[in-house]
């Protein structure tokens, strides 16, 4: 868990004001006793997570496609090669869609930009040692244009089935 107070009480005040404004269907489903706080979710997405990201082409189509995600400073952080469609697309579109789900327990929907990340970024070092001792190599070794990505939401929602059963089966207190 690499978040910080005040990044833990951004991420809630994200959580509860996509939540309010959500339609009375998805706050049907998502109910109080199945909400995932901040805290939550900073605990349960430790290590490499598989996140569908949605992306749009030039002709307004969408696309999904899987890459590996980690939730650094409560917010996602990925990669892929620039020679990737899906690269092109944010690079001339930014806007997607991410969502993790891990099976019937619990899931993560957000919507917002991603930003490109880059050395002067003051996260890059962290994010680039993050990786690189998850993987055993640093993800700039895998190709010749490796980009990392961070996506900066504007509306995030988590999901737990059972949430109190989730937590507890993870030995997350709290």
């Amino acid at each position: 868990m690499m978040e910080t107070a005040d990044e833990l009480a951004d991420l809630q005040r994200l959580l509860d004001a996509s939540h309010t404004t959500s339609t009375e269907h998805l706050r049907g489903i998502i109910d109080a006793d199945r909400r995932l706080t901040a805290h939550d979710l900073a605990a349960l997405l430790t290590g490499m997570r598989v996140l569908s990201v949605a992306t749009v082409t030039a002709a307004g189509e969408p696309r999904i496609s899987a890459l590996d995600g980690h939730f650094l400073h409560a917010t996602w952080t990925f990669s892929t090669s620039a020679t990737a469609a899906k690269a092109r697309h944010l690079q001339a579109r930014p806007a997607v869609s991410v969502a993790h789900i891990d099976g019937e327990e619990m899931a993560v929907f957000s919507h917002g930009r991603v930003e490109v990340m880059s050395p002067q970024d003051p996260r890059w070092g962290e994010t680039i040692d993050h990786w690189t001792a998850h993987y055993g190599s640093s993800p700039l070794s895998w190709g010749d244009e490796i980009r990392m990505y961070r996506l900066r939401p504007h509306w995030m929602v988590g999901y737990a089935f059972k949430r109190t059963e989730l937590l507890a089966s993870r030995g997350i207190t709290g």
